[in-house]
């Protein structure tokens, strides 16, 4: 799984790109203004570039230490290709996509939830798969200790689908 990671950290993402916020494992719980607790869950980001026909190309996904601008704009710097231009559902820390020299949009939901939106059909549907896939494979791991590695071979996994 490591090498998995290695491999795929060379690599940035272009072009349009979705990007998300998440949370691997814990216990749910509900903090303060509808956000999940998170005592046992680890936050990632994950993205994925779309094709101009708007297929899905690449994907990445990596913890983060916090939903913060500071940690987003790291994330971007690691991750993301100046210039390519990121749609976001409005959170305030991917603003910090901007101070890695992206274009950031922004689609506010407007009272619906972000998964209702057709502008992250992609994003939802990785969601959905890396659910199942880690659900399904595994009963049990450490999100903290080893979720960089899950989150690596997942993504090692996807961007080779047809390869």
């Amino acid at each position: 799984m490591q090498a998995m990671v290695e491999r795929d950290d060379k690599y940035t993402l272009c072009g349009n790109v979705q990007a998300d916020d998440a949370y691997l494992g814990g216990e749910l719980t509900v903090a303060a203004q509808g956000r999940p607790g998170f005592r046992y869950k680890v936050p990632f980001v994950a993205a994925i570039s779309l094709s101009a026909e708007g297929r899905p190309l690449y994907i990445k996904m990596a913890p983060v230490p916090g939903f913060a601008r500071k940690a987003v704009s790291d994330w971007a710097n690691a991750n993301l290709a100046p210039d390519c231009i990121v749609t976001s559902d409005g959170l305030s820390c991917f603003a910090g996509v901007t101070d890695a020299g992206c274009q950031h949009r922004a689609i506010i939901a407007d009272g619906r939830k972000p998964k209702d939106l057709p502008e992250f059909n992609w994003i939802n549907t990785v969601f959905g798969n890396l659910k199942t896939s880690l659900g399904d494979a595994y009963h049990a791991f450490d999100f903290a200790k080893y979720g960089t590695r899950y989150l690596g071979a997942f993504v090692y996994r996807f961007n080779r689908r047809f390869r």
